[in-house]
């Protein structure tokens, strides 16, 4: 989609994060099998969302990783920003070297406003609002356990 696969766990990971109480450190295992996401992975994607200042961690016997700000101050767009970078909202939508309003290709005037509304959809998108989704989404279903099928419809 519009991220890596790392990022796509990062916001999986921090949507099952939100669902718990806030002052509670959460194990990488427990996410992971929640998931069904590769642990040793996962806790290289969650040390990165720690060194970004989205998460804290904790070692040891009553360690795990929790919110270091809450998640409703938290944007999809800090997530992605912290994982992937920026750097794909600025490239050519074709792969040019060089695109500008200047030196154009055929797709910026149309690839432009997209995404730049995208960046301001991720923006605007916290955490909670997936954990929100998520929950309702649930409820609905009557399912336990992951949010791979997570839909914001």
């Amino acid at each position: 989609m519009l991220y890596s696969r790392p990022c796509e766990y990062a916001i999986r990971a921090l949507t099952y994060l939100g669902s718990m109480p806030q002052d509670e450190k959460i194990r990488v295992q427990e996410i992971a099998q929640s998931e069904g996401l590769p642990a040793p992975f996962l806790a290289k994607v969650l040390q990165q969302l720690t060194r970004a200042g989205i998460l804290n961690s904790v070692k040891g016997p009553r360690g795990g990783f929790g919110f270091a700000r809450p998640p409703q101050e938290i944007t999809v767009y800090e997530v992605v920003a912290a994982v992937d970078g920026t750097e794909a909202f600025g490239r050519c939508a074709v792969g040019l070297a060089e695109c500008s309003d200047e030196a154009s290709c055929p797709l910026h005037d149309t690839w432009k406003p997209l995404r730049l509304e995208i960046q301001e959809y991720l923006a605007g998108l916290k955490i909670s609002d997936l954990t929100v989704a998520w929950l309702r989404k649930k409820e609905l279903i009557g399912q336990g356990g992951g949010i791979r099928g997570l839909s914001l419809d």
